[in-house]
């Protein structure tokens, strides 16, 4: 059995200084990579770096792929357990993966998130970051609008792992999400129908209408939840999205549009628009089931035909 340790030191390097050379650890590794970002994030300095800046960014640039082959081994060996938590442990001690995150737009283009190999990567490092409450609530507060974006990136590997991390991001932390869309609701949701529900992009659709559904069932988004059913555009939305030829969209769709209609207390403009399409809507569910028997839809679509047929 291959002694762990003995892998460890494939991950250290030497590096050279005026009297002798000395062994780097993982930890030490972090820490230039520290040193090297707060340059980079030093807006004094000069677009002329001459040639020992490109010298340190070309370091960086080899720090970071050392950091992700600790942290996700090599084609020669697995992760050491031990020095991924040396790694985690340094990143969290002096902030410097808020750093990187922030410095990301001035990296190497290797090292960016563009990239379609390495993003993969970041996209699983940044998901076990996120695992920390604190470390979700400044990604959500400083670049979750980005992930609007990133969902909608061409490259389908890309745009499925960024839409992974959104809906992590929006669903592990239950206060921290409730506090930022409380704050962030208009410009949230104005962007989330428009470019995810609306998406004309099949996947992109269907997994913005469960997710919303993820979003305003959970107990500790009420308060959201109460707001979104009482706009007539987000219904307007909903039954666009139950018109849709697919199936499972409009399944996905029915599980937030049923909210519009047990809402005890909806808006007049509400009431209106159900009334206003009563016959259609009716007809619509008579016909609407799914390929196996669940009793549980059949009970909620029972109360949604109800709460239409009530209306007056």
């Amino acid at each position: 059995m291959p002694n762990p340790w003995k892998t460890l030191l494939k991950f250290k390097f030497k590096l050279k200084s005026k009297s002798k050379s000395k062994i780097r650890t993982p930890a030490d590794m972090v820490r230039r990579v520290g040193e090297l970002l707060i340059l980079l994030h030093d807006d004094n300095v000069t677009v002329d770096h001459g040639t020992k800046w490109g010298e340190k960014m070309e370091e960086l640039g080899k720090l970071i792929a050392e950091v992700k082959s600790i942290l996700y081994g090599t084609s020669e060996a697995e992760p050491v357990p031990e020095a991924c938590t040396q790694v985690t442990q340094e990143f969290f001690r002096e902030n410097t993966l808020r750093l990187l995150i922030i410095c990301l737009p001035k990296l190497d283009l290797e090292v960016r998130y563009e990239d379609h190999r390495l993003a993969l990567h970041y996209g699983n490092m940044l998901r076990e970051c996120i695992r920390h409450q604190s470390i979700a609530k400044y990604v959500l507060e400083s670049h979750l609008h980005k992930f609007f974006d990133y969902i909608q990136l061409p490259d389908f590997d890309v745009s499925s792992d960024a839409a992974a991390t959104f809906k992590e991001l929006l669903t592990r932390h239950k206060s921290t999400v409730s506090e930022f869309l409380s704050r962030n609701y208009d410009w949230f949701f104005r962007e989330f129908n428009t470019k995810l529900l609306q998406s004309p992009i099949y996947i992109t659709k269907r997994q913005a209408a469960k997710l919303l559904g993820d979003i305003l069932l959970d107990r500790s988004n009420s308060g959201i939840m109460v707001r979104y059913v009482s706009s007539k555009d987000n219904l307007m939305i909903l039954m666009n999205l139950l018109r849709e030829p697919s199936r499972p969209i409009q399944i996905e769709a029915f599980h937030v549009f049923k909210l519009f209609a047990a809402n005890r207390n909806k808006p007049p403009e509400i009431a209106t628009i159900l009334i206003a399409n009563r016959s259609k809507l009716l007809r619509f569910f008579s016909g609407f089931t799914l390929d196996k028997e669940d009793e549980q839809f059949e009970a909620d679509k029972a109360q949604v035909v109800k709460e239409i047929a009530e209306l007056y």
